[in-house]
């Protein structure tokens, strides 16, 4: 299995902090966000290599963190440059997560996570349910009580009694749920072939939920529901909400 953490948005909602620094190495406890991510990773069985796409503009930080981080991940770090300049021709999410497959020629189960996610769950767990399912798989978390503004910023799931995805939509106006689907993904390599599928349908290559929403229409897609918390951190105010809330390194 191979590991895709999706870094090559220039994440203009975070303005400043964002403009000469990529979301994914914004620090908390003084550690980027990246690193938790690669330290979740690492306690993966069978996942060969980590990919981090980035675009052209942040690349540089990302070697440069590279350098420091790579004595630390026993799975190989390999850091990907899309090419892209700026926000307006940017390949988007799902543009991205094929990208690296074409590039890399990869043939094989991918775990596909964003670099702006900071998750206090276990990703074994997400690992071991989508190993017993054996199916293209995707994390969400069920709030109890969140104003419908909050979950019109996310995709919103419905699922069956056994957690088979029914409905998905991205980010809509009227949530049918309180589900709330992150971008923490894994792939079957047999579902590699439909993301080119999608892109080169003309569908929008952006927020990789857009994927899923088309995806479970053509084959089942299974949902797995986080003991722990996930954190999209999309502007100032959710950044320093996330700083307060975990003053120590909750995941040491």
């Amino acid at each position: 299995m191979k590991a895709i953490i999706l870094a090559a948005g220039y994440a203009t909602r975070l303005y400043p902090l964002t403009i000469n620094r990529p979301k994914a190495l914004l620090p908390i406890n003084n550690i980027p966000i990246a690193s938790y991510i690669v330290k979740q990773i690492n306690n993966l069985p069978d996942i060969d290599n980590i990919y981090v796409v980035s675009n052209n503009k942040f690349a540089k930080y990302f070697f440069d963190w590279h350098e420091k981080i790579k004595y630390e991940s026993k799975i190989p770090i390999k850091i990907i440059n899309d090419g892209s300049e700026e926000n307006q021709n940017k390949k988007g999410a799902i543009g991205d997560i094929n990208f690296v497959i074409e590039e890399e020629n990869i043939n094989d189960d991918i775990i596909v996570i964003a670099g702006d996610n900071f998750f206090t769950f276990d990703l074994r767990e997400f690992y071991n349910f989508a190993r017993e399912i054996k199916k293209d798989c995707a994390c969400a978390k069920e709030f109890e009580s969140q104003p419908k503004e909050f979950l019109k910023r996310f995709a919103i799931a419905l699922t069956d009694k056994n957690n088979k995805l029914i409905d998905l939509c991205e980010k809509p106006e009227e949530p049918k749920s309180n589900l709330v689907v992150y971008a923490n993904y894994i792939y079957k390599k047999q579902t590699l072939k439909l993301i080119k599928k999608y892109l080169d349908d003309g569908n929008i290559p952006d927020a990789p939920g857009f994927f899923l929403q088309w995806l479970y229409k053509k084959q089942d897609v299974y949902i797995y529901k986080m003991n722990g918390e996930c954190y999209d951190i999309g502007t100032p105010e959710a950044y320093m909400e996330v700083q307060k809330k975990f003053a120590i390194n909750v995941l040491s």
